[in-house]
């Protein structure tokens, strides 16, 4: 079995993670792997040979006439080799590993019934082992490989500009919640024009079971949807990182790979290494996992780049956060060899995208910080927690505020722009509240005030300096910029971006207990602005327009009438 994730790159200390890239970085990213024209056999490999081919005749299965198709990468997840000039290729493979055909740009992939794309082929000659116990099937045996293990593709008109539809973590615990994610989010992108869409993982909360309906689900936006897996989509019983993936390869395939899409080269990365079964806390289920890519995993990064123009676009999708505002020191919500994965992105424009936090930041790392890593707002939200809209859906705000939703990535080149859509509000890109020095989650304010009284107005003058006027930009950033207007001369104030939990969702959690799933609560967001209201805003009624500038310098605008009360 030689799925890679074991042979690991050591963990980078602070220092290093600070201060640049650590001697691991340094040794793998160097020198190029040299390419060979014959397989590399570890012991106990076969010999893959097959035909990427032009499928015109549309069989799925080379007919007559279709021809092969010349420098197509195929890779086993470590090497990558191209196809000769009449498409045929060949590739050492392990018990295990997955064979995948990289989608060139111009061509498109076979999809299943659900719109999955079928790219790969996973070699596991006896199967999953039955002795694992596994408590979702995984692999059944596939026998020897084929004389010729075929990649059928089809011509695509593809431009350079296009959209991809960003999911993360719409993780459903039960037939009830896939519920939500069907009414919630996939019913909003129904009619989509995006080219494709993108799940970065914790498709499922463990139970694997509710893939199928997922995936009917999902197929029926109409479009290709491609998918990593997170850590609630593991198989816990298995004994270490290399089993436990056997159902996801099952339903999806191969667990990392890549593709290309117009000028844009996409690589769909699994950085979830499970620890194996009882290395969790007593009590707990499964065991525990860390962020890690390894070491097979990025040297077929680092193969799959050798080829790719550097003057073009390259997105990373993964499922933990190379880096997360919610704790630096934590392996669990952090990738500990990211910066191995940076020095192989150096000096191309590149954007990764990750899930995992049920936060949303934006980070820019590098030496120069030219690489933008998006954490993205996951479409479960608060784990499919808090009060019941009118439809019965979870509301769902997220702990840093934002609610539940998506990303839509709009590319033009080598160009891009993100932009958040929440689920139900889809074009409200902030919340302003005003944030007094009574305001704490307590239930005796909670029975005294309601939320908009508590967070809104009128106020009284006395209070008035030492209210706070709060914005949350659901999607902002270390480069967003924010402005409060009040109007009668008053110059503009530009507002302080300050780490602190939301006003309104913490009042949220703390006042609807019972539908709130235990582990959640408000934390400390990245995406807050703050500005103190003059003491010298008098009785009356007032105009507050916030600017906002965000972090690819577009401006949104929203208001807030503000009456002060008092003599």
């Amino acid at each position: 079995m030689n799925d890679g994730i074991d042979d690991t790159v050591a963990p980078l200390t602070r220092r290093a993670a600070v201060s640049g890239l650590g001697a691991m970085a340094a040794t793998l990213a160097a020198p190029a792997l040299a390419r060979s024209t014959e397989p590399n056999r570890p012991d106990g490999a076969v010999v893959a040979t097959g035909v990427v081919f032009e499928d015109r005749s549309g069989a799925g299965r080379r007919q007559a006439g279709d021809p092969g198709l010349p420098g197509v990468a195929v890779s086993n997840g470590r090497d990558v080799v191209r196809t000769d000039a009449v498409g045929r290729y060949s590739l050492a493979v392990s018990d295990g590993d997955a064979v995948f055909v990289v989608k060139p740009s111009g061509y498109r992939v076979p999809l299943d019934a659900n719109n999955l794309p079928r790219v790969s082929h996973i070699h596991r000659p006896g199967g999953t082992p039955a002795e694992l116990g596994l408590r979702y099937p995984g692999l059944a045996p596939t026998g020897p490989l084929p004389d010729s293990l075929d990649f059928p593709l089809q011509r695509a008109d593809e431009p350079a500009a296009f959209d991809v539809l960003l999911f993360t973590d719409p993780q459903p615990a039960s037939e009830a919640e896939l519920a939500f994610v069907r009414d919630a989010a996939l019913t909003g992108v129904l009619g989509t024009s995006a080219a494709f869409g993108m799940t970065m993982g914790d498709i499922v909360s463990d139970d694997l079971s509710l893939y199928p309906r997922y995936n009917r689900l999902v197929g029926r936006v109409g479009i290709p949807w491609w998918h990593v897996g997170g850590n609630h989509d593991l198989n816990f019983e298995a004994p270490d990182a290399n089993l436990s993936r056997e159902t996801f390869k099952r339903v999806y395939g191969a667990p990392y790979y890549a593709f290309e899409h117009g000028q844009t080269l996409f690589l769909m990365l699994d950085n979830v290494r499970y620890l194996g079964i009882g290395t969790a806390a007593p009590g707990a289920r499964g065991g525990r996992y860390e962020g890690r890519f390894g070491k097979r995993q990025l040297t077929f990064v680092e193969n799959i780049l050798r080829d790719w123009p550097r003057d073009r676009l390259v997105v990373v999708g993964m499922h933990i956060p190379l880096v997360t505002d919610t704790g630096s020191e934590d392996w669990s919500r952090n990738t500990i060899d990211r910066d191995v994965l940076l020095a192989l992105l150096a000096g191309r424009p590149s954007l990764s995208v990750a899930g995992h936090t049920h936060t949303t930041e934006h980070h820019y790392l590098g030496g120069d910080g030219a690489h933008h890593h998006h954490v993205l707002t996951a479409v479960s939200g608060s784990w499919w927690s808090g009060p019941y809209d009118r439809r019965g859906i979870a509301c769902a705000d997220s702990r840093d505020g934002t609610p539940n939703g998506h990303h839509v990535l709009s590319i033009d080149d080598a160009g891009y722009t993100t932009r958040f859509v929440a689920a139900a509000e889809p074009d409200r890109a902030m919340r302003i509240t005003l944030d007094s020095q009574f305001n704490t989650p307590t239930p005796e304010v909670a029975r005294t005030y309601t939320i908009e009284r508590l967070l809104g107005s009128p106020i009284p003058m006395e209070a008035v300096g030492s209210t706070d006027l709060v914005v949350n930009v659901f999607d902002g950033g270390p480069r967003t910029q924010v402005i409060l207007r009040l109007g009668g001369g008053r110059a503009a104030i530009p507002m302080v971006r300050t780490r602190q939990p939301d006003p309104f969702v913490t009042q949220v959690y703390a006042r609807n207990a019972d539908t709130k799933k235990p582990w959640v609560s408000a934390i400390p967001s990245s995406h807050i602005w703050v500005a103190r209201l003059p003491s010298d805003l008098g009785p009356g009624t007032h105009r507050a327009d916030i600017e906002v500038l965000d972090e690819y310098g577009r401006a949104r605008r929203e208001a807030m009438i503000i009456e002060v009360i008092g003599a």
